[in-house]
């Protein structure tokens, strides 16, 4: 496995891109259980079948060009409203950048180090470590670099983010994750209940810090990518009911934007776990 990762790491992007989006499709036509719960998703949402088909091989291209961003050479990568991530980095309060699973989340945050990371703003990523002892090591190695941290799915990662808040860093998380039991409200997502994380939430209204939602569009034909930056559409309500439903209606926004990269395929409806 780990000569896969280096192999698909020294590809150019368009390549490992380019055998993504057939193992996106190889993945859609192989797996009834899938298909049919992308296809779910994607009508629950109100997207329609040109839409959701472009959608199969993005999904693919997501797993495909991990490599490339962990272990290869720097991608290219375009802004697009980094002046509102300027604006919340003067508040000195600490930034929570918000990504749901559309485009290329990892990228946001390897940009971000790059770009302020390195020079005093420094950003911590909540991510579920793998269940295979081997591949968390490398995933958490890849992960991490100058600028960014990588906090795991416990106790341990959530301290380490509030940590992060007091001293005015950045965190950044993927809201439309399903968080373990009793640690998500049941809120309408796309119209249906989904079990959506609170921590976010939390952390925002704990430290009052700003929230900047956050993805990584794909450029076509290996282009590389851009990076687009946006502050909530109104201020953090106290109530977590409300501020939870708040940034559910702010990702469906983000997802309507550009409905053809999100991550139909992922069980954002299922149960919650019993245990992190």
């Amino acid at each position: 496995m780990i000569s896969l990762f280096k192999f698909f790491a020294v590809l150019p992007l368009w390549m490992a891109q380019g055998l993504g989006w057939a193992l996106g499709w190889l993945v859609f036509a192989i797996s009834e259980v899938y298909r049919k719960r992308f296809v779910a998703n994607a009508r629950q949402a109100g997207i329609g079948w040109r839409q959701w088909l472009v959608a199969v091989g993005e999904s693919g291209k997501l797993a495909a060009e991990l490599p490339r961003l962990w272990f290869g050479q720097p991608v290219p990568v375009q802004w697009d409203g980094s002046h509102h991530v300027d604006e919340a980095l003067a508040q000195g309060r600490g930034v929570v950048f918000l990504t749901p699973h559309l485009g290329c989340f990892e990228i946001t945050a390897q940009a971000y180090a790059q770009r302020y990371g390195q020079s005093g703003h420094p950003i911590t990523v909540l991510f579920r470590p793998p269940r295979q002892h081997w591949l968390r090591d490398l995933v958490k190695s890849a992960r991490e670099r100058p600028g960014l941290q990588a906090a795991p799915t416990t106790l341990a990662g959530v301290k380490q983010m509030i940590k992060a808040l007091k001293h005015g860093e950045s965190l950044g998380l993927l809201p439309d994750q399903v968080p373990p039991l009793g640690m998500g409200l049941w809120v309408p997502f796309f119209g249906r209940d989904a079990y959506t994380m609170t921590l976010s939430v939390r952390l925002a209204q704990q430290s009052g810090a700003a929230v900047v939602m956050t993805w990584g569009e794909r450029l076509s034909w290996g282009r590389g990518y851009k990076v687009h930056f946006q502050p909530l559409k109104e201020s953090m309500p106290a109530d977590s009911m409300r501020a939870t439903l708040l940034i559910n209606q702010e990702m469906e926004s983000l997802i309507r934007s550009c409905p053809q990269q999100y991550l139909w395929g992922y069980a954002r409806y299922k149960q919650p776990r019993q245990e992190m």
